[in-house]
Parts: C-alpha cells; structure tokens; sequence
C-alpha cells in the first residue's frame, strides 16, 4: 500500500467512474456551447482581496472557508473557492467588454476549494462547471441560463431536481428591506456571530440552517414586499419566460444563496435525493460585482452546476449514463513478428478515429483475451505467423463470438466500416 494518500475531504478520479464525470461535464457544457458562449479557464489560485471584495467578507467562504497563503513574495493569494469573481476579473483583464458584442458569455470546468466538514456531497476540493453572461441587464438572459442548465441536467436523464427562484431587489430597493429585516433580527435571541451578521449582511441570516434559528425567523419581513416596481417587473418577466419555455420552477422567499455579489435574480437546483447536502448547482444576478472588482457598470448573471453532486443526483435516481468503451478494437500479436506488424496497424486504426489498443508485454493469447475483455473492446485482432503468411488477420466479434479472416490491406477499412 502507497505510503500517502488524498488529503482528508478530497478524492481521486479514476477509470471507470471517471468516464462518468467526463460524461457530466461535457453534457453540461454542451447547451452553453450551442448558445454562443466560449470557454475560459483561469489560475487555480488568485489574490486574496478578490475574493474578499467580491465574495464578501462577511460570509463563511471567505471568512472560513478558503485556502489563503503568503508566498516567498510576500503576494497573499488564495485557492480559488468559486469561479465567478476569478472569471469575471479574466474578462475585466482582456478588456472582453470593449469589444463591442456585449454581453460576453463565457463557459468554465474546473477544481475549486473550500476548507469545510467533510460529509458525502461536500469536499474540500470540488468540481465545477459555470457560465456567465457578463456586461447586459436583460430578463431573457436570466432565464436563457436557467433554461440552459435545465436542459443539461434532463439530456443526463435527471427528473427529481427542482429550481427554487427568487429576486433579491437592487441598490434601490434593497437597503429599506435591508433595515426592515434588521430592526427585526435584534429583536430576536441569536448568538454573538449571528448577531455580527445582522449588521453586516443580515439577509444571510435567512439562510442559516439551525432549526433554532429558522424557528424565530416566522414573521420576518419579506423582500417581495419591499421590492421597487422595476425589480417586481424583472422578476415578473423572469418568469413568464420560464414558464412559456415548460421549464418549472419554485417561489422561495428565503432563497438568498452563499454569496454577497447577488442582486435581482437569483436561483438554485436542488435534488432530494441528497440528503443535506440537497443543491447540486445554483446562480443569479450580480450586476454590481465588475465595480466591486474596479471595472466599470457591468450588468452580469451566471451560475455554477457541482459536477460531484450531479453524479450523486445521479446514482440516487438510478441513471445510468450511455458511456462508450474507451476502447473499439483489441490487438493481440502471436510472435515478434505479429507484434512489429499488428502495432503498425494499431496507429493506423488510431489514425482512422478507431479507440484501439495493444496487447504490450509479450502476453499470451489466454491472458491477452481477458485483457480484450476487460477492456469493452467490441472487436479483438488476433495475427499470429501463419496468419500473416497469408496476409490476413483474424477479427473476432466479442459480442457474438463470430470470428473472420480479413486480408492485411483492406483491415482497416473493413473495421472502420463494421464499427459504424
């Protein structure tokens, strides 16, 4: 047994479950590249204050939750701990805004960390996949992101999750609702670090999960009722967009979500089937975050979908995704001069677009087949001397058993046509 292992509250990905987290990201992505936006991938660790500006400080990300560090340097950075701030200071950096075909929508995968308790559907290291559509103020682009991510999640077969909407007002509207819901949070028994957050962003504390805090918070004051008639228009329309597009959703006041940036639309897909841990993806509206960053008025919404907790959503439903075999074709040499043969044909069916692979190692044919086996192939190559005397090759139907001589010349073409 190897002497290290993964960090606490991190996993490896390895063949076959990976093939299925490959699966989940490009299905996730494969809307969002049918819709115009283009992939952008940034460092794995930035400036600290990013996050602290853009994220906030007053939540559990920054406050608790991120790996910050010193260089030799004496530069404070930090791994990154969600995608949308690094994204959008990329695009603030390349000045994508000025290009003049606003907005700029771009599409990112990667690792994220977060210094919590590990439990099933969270780690420390994460796996995301997130889109953002930066530099327009416009409901159909809201609900084109939601619609996006919907279509995602049902192309991979998932039917019990369920989108929770909800508008968290604008710099308008939102400061009456925030002293309203103060003025009634200090009425209200909490502990001290509950009660720093009244001052600081008290609509996170509609988001706490204590069953002794939700109990209290019966009677709060509601932010539909404070909402200006402009964002009672925008959400308005948010929704009937859905709705018109068959996509359902959930009215849920409380919905505020993790993040300070969020303004107006905000949204998060949850799944049942998950136990605590129940969001598997979620975003909104953050259309003050560029100014936070130093960057000029830039209206923006995106989301993030956890591709961990997709696959769980996954298992949970019982989906089992259609992964092809990473390998069509199988060969096994019989002898030295098969195996110089048998390997020139190898690359040229690779050449050909055929996934196939080589028995390396001088194996016999015993031993080779259970390989072949074991590797999905649908089609093993069998050559040995004699075969290759008579300029043929032996091609075997592991499906059927059915096993045909085919001359050395025409191999590839004939197996590039038998696959399909």
């Amino acid at each position: 047994m190897s002497t290290f292992q993964a960090p606490k509250g991190t996993y490896d990905l390895i063949p076959p479950v990976s093939a299925t987290f490959l699966a989940v990201r490009e299905a996730i992505a494969a809307p969002l590249k049918n819709s115009g936006y283009g992939y952008v991938e940034t460092p794995g660790f930035e400036n600290v204050e990013l996050f602290a500006r853009g994220v906030g400080e007053s939540t559990d990300i920054v406050s608790k939750e991120m790996y910050a560090f010193e260089t030799k340097g004496g530069d404070k950075l930090a791994l990154r701990p969600e995608g949308t701030a690094s994204v959008l200071r990329a695009a603030l950096e390349a000045n994508l805004h000025k290009a003049g075909n606003l907005p700029v929508k771009l599409w990112y995968s990667g690792s994220y960390y977060r210094y919590e308790r590990p439990q099933k559907g969270r780690y420390r290291h994460f796996s995301q996949v997130g889109a953002e559509a930066i530099g327009v103020e416009d409901p159909a682009l809201d609900a084109e992101l939601i619609v996006l991510a919907d279509q995602a999640y049902r192309s991979l077969g998932l039917r019990n999750f369920r989108i929770l909407l909800n508008s968290l007002g604008d710099k308008e509207c939102r400061p009456v609702y925030r002293e309203a819901l103060q003025g009634f949070l200090r009425g209200l028994d909490l502990d001290e670090e509950t009660r720093r957050r009244i001052e600081i962003n008290p609509l996170r504390v509609l988001d706490d999960k204590r069953a002794d805090v939700q109990k209290q918070l019966v009677g709060a004051p509601m932010l539909r009722d404070y909402l200006c008639d402009a964002c009672k228009a925008y959400h308005e329309e948010v929704r009937e967009l859905l709705t018109v597009q068959g996509v359902a959703f959930e009215d849920d006041e409380k919905l505020v979500r993790g993040l300070d940036y969020y303004t107006r639309t905000t949204f998060e897909f949850v799944h049942d089937g998950l136990g605590a841990q129940s969001a598997v993806g979620g975003g909104g509206r953050y259309d003050g975050l560029s100014e936070m960053l130093g960057g000029p008025a830039l209206p923006s919404v995106g989301w993030a979908l956890g591709v961990d907790r997709t696959v769980l959503a996954l298992e949970a439903e019982g989906v089992e995704l259609d992964i092809p075999p990473a390998t069509s074709v199988y060969a096994i040499p019989l002898g030295e001069e098969a195996r110089r043969k048998l390997f020139g044909v190898v690359m040229e069916l690779r050449a050909a677009g055929v996934a196939t692979d080589f028995a390396f190692g001088g194996r016999g044919l015993k031993g080779a087949m259970k390989s072949a086996n074991r590797s999905g192939a649908r089609y093993t190559l069998v050559a040995g001397e004699r075969d290759l005397a008579e300029g043929v090759a032996q091609l075997k139907d592991m499906e059927s058993g059915e096993q045909t001589a085919l001359a050395l010349d025409t191999l590839v073409a004939e197996v590039t046509r038998r696959l399909g």
